[in-house]
């Protein structure tokens, strides 16, 4: 599975950058509904997206950053 190919199906407006595999994956996803939301409600909000590839062993671990477009200008 494309994990930023799922995510963009997912956050259609986000920018995302998905690199490396198995236990050394980072993702870096920039998007408007993180606006308003602390550190935890991101993640919680992309993990749960993940939910079911994380319970298939698909991805074993993700380093996340979130931002809002806000927050790289």
């Amino acid at each position: 599975m494309d994990v930023a190919q799922f995510l963009r199906s997912k956050f259609p407006e986000a920018e995302i950058s998905f690199d490396g595999e198995d236990c050394n994956s980072r993702l870096l996803i920039v998007s408007n509904e993180f606006e308003g939301l602390n550190t935890l409600q991101r993640h919680k909000l992309v993990l749960n997206t993940l939910k079911e590839q994380f319970q298939t062993g698909e991805l074993h671990a993700l380093s996340l950053i979130t931002k809002s477009p806000s927050e790289t200008a």
